[in-house]
């Protein structure tokens, strides 16, 4: 094999090295300002307000926790906000620096937060100064935790320091955890809220699963979440018992808050920005490729045991059982067709992927490993596009991933796994909804339609128009799943509209809103 030229981050990402100016499309001319109402709360008490969630409430950004992230957090921005409208103050578990990443006991667990150098997202060049170890004391009006899943709000020891190092407990929640064995929910409680919002959660009971490309597993019908693994999808029931819990704890009161539908993760611009062929190759590489000395003789191999399962019934009926609309022969000719591989001359090639839901075809010919090229029905994550092209052997040629090599399960998503990630998050929002609609003093940012809307034709913010588009779009940070400052402006605005709505405010008629133009979509290096 030769000739196969390597995949650049650069390339994928399309006009990155031409381009260095990082905004988002002005929607509308300047127009002159309006007479505006007098800001009223409605029914809302807003004078001690709490946000519980995971890293969109904390405020994660460009892979990273940090001082600037944690002030344009949306909890952060509704506080001012709330502030016009009788709010109190509203105090965060500030990082030491605008570095990002975390210690523990001198060793770094959580690296540094990604910059844009021009071709692309970047690590910072900077040590992490925030030890996990020196906690904070007092309590906290934002208990938003990175990585917490819903039944993690509730864990006794989730924040216990003894626990960080063997992946027992949170680091973020150990640095302000009141104690060893509180529970995130029971430090928020504490303070009794009169409104808070429930934000995010649901989100990486999935985005764990989706980020690992699917090695998790699919934890429908186990309800015991003590087994579940870091990758693992949360069963619906676990989920539901999690979240209807903390909405009656946190209403039993008469608090009022709002909660957030949870968006559809694979729209993000971690699963949609690297293509499914973006392999280039010359005519002789590509022939090369497809000759009997490569892939040709795989290809001969399927033609082979499709016809030897067509002229033997039972073992065509065991491998391809027929379903209600296709027979056995049907079922088996289309699988077969979909395992080719083949490559031509030019930019466009498909990669090779492995996919553990092809049937499992080595017991008739040990040499058909489930693998196959990939379709734009195939979500690669982004971490993918600094791996294809490399060489698994340094000076192989012949050792080529995502070519010679197919790319393992954890970095593509397939249609499967994607239904699986799609069929979780449909049931946590119904659970969602449901609890709502319940509930009085509940309000429903919907965020699933928000982030729908923005990854197709693009949603409105102020002069601007958010799209998930990575680093140019506005709404999504240089880590492709959480969202920029400006993203989380929108994110505020959004739970002022359903405040609004139900509880009789009127921040968006009063002009009570973050405003898009404030708010950066990326932080230099230089800030640290």
């Amino acid at each position: 094999m030769k000739n196969i030229k390597y995949i650049l981050l650069s390339t994928i990402l399309i006009g990155f090295t031409a381009c260095n100016d990082i905004e988002d499309v002005d929607l509308n001319p300047i127009e002159e300002a309006e007479a505006l109402p007098v800001l009223t709360a409605g029914s809302a008490d807003f004078s001690n307000y709490v946000a519980i969630g995971a890293s969109f409430t904390a405020g994660f950004t460009d892979n990273a926790l940090f001082v600037a992230a944690q002030e344009n957090s949306f909890p952060n921005q509704l506080a001012q906000q709330f502030a016009n409208a009788g709010g109190g103050s509203f105090t965060q578990p500030l990082m030491n620096d605008n570095i990002g990443g975390l210690l523990f006991a001198g060793n770094v667990i959580q690296g540094p937060r990604l910059f844009f150098n021009g071709a692309g997202p970047a690590s910072l060049p900077a040590a992490p100064t925030t030890e996990v170890t020196a906690t904070l004391s007092g309590s906290f009006n934002n208990m938003g935790v990175p990585g917490a899943k819903s039944f993690h709000i509730l864990a006794p020891g989730y924040g216990n320091l003894a626990g960080v190092p063997v992946g027992a407990a949170n680091p973020y929640f150990a640095r302000m955890a009141s104690s060893p064995n509180t529970t995130v929910l029971q430090d928020a409680l504490a303070q009794a809220p009169t409104f808070f919002t429930l934000s995010e959660i649901g989100g990486n009971d999935v985005l764990g699963y989706a980020l690992s490309g699917g090695t998790g597993v699919d934890q429908a019908g186990n309800f015991d979440p003590a087994t579940y693994g870091g990758s693992d999808i949360t069963d619906p029931n676990v989920f539901a018992q999690a979240f209807s819990g903390m909405v009656a704890a946190l209403t039993q009161g008469g608090a009022k808050g709002v909660v957030t539908t949870v968006p559809d993760i694979t729209s993000l611009s971690h699963f949609t920005t690297v293509p499914h062929n973006p392999v280039p190759l010359d005519a002789a590489t590509a022939g090369f490729l497809n000759s009997a000395s490569a892939y040709g003789a795989y290809n001969g191999g399927l033609d082979a045991t499709l016809a030897f399962l067509l002229a033997n019934p039972a073992q065509l009926g065991f491998f391809f059982p027929p379903t209600g609309d296709m027979t056995s022969a049907e079922i088996a000719t289309a699988e077969i067709a979909r395992r080719k591989i083949t490559f031509a001359a030019g930019t466009n090639n498909a990669v090779v992927i492995m996919d553990e839901d092809l049937t499992d075809l080595t017991a008739i010919n040990a040499g058909l490993v489930s693998m196959r090229q990939a379709t734009a029905e195939d979500l690669l994550v982004l971490p993918s596009s600094s791996f294809i092209g490399t060489e698994a052997v340094p000076g192989n040629p012949a050792t080529v991933n995502g070519v010679a090599i197919p790319l393992a399960d954890k970095w593509v998503l397939t249609p499967e796994e994607q239904e699986a990630i799609a069929t979780a998050t449909a049931a946590f929002n119904a659970t969602i909804q449901s609890v709502a609609d319940g509930n009085p003093n509940v309000a429903v940012a919907d965020l699933r339609a928000v982030l729908e809307q923005a990854a197709t034709t693009g949603y409105p913010f102020d002069d601007y128009s958010m799209t998930t588009d990575l680093v140019f779009g506005g709404l999504v940070s240089l880590d492709g799943v959480h969202l920029t400052a400006r993203g989380y402006g929108l994110m505020a605005r959004e739970f002022l509209v359903a405040i609004d709505a139900a509880f009789g405010s009127n921040f968006i008629a009063a002009g009570a809103t973050p405003e898009a133009g404030t708010l950066p979509t990326n932080y230099p290096a230089t800030l640290q």
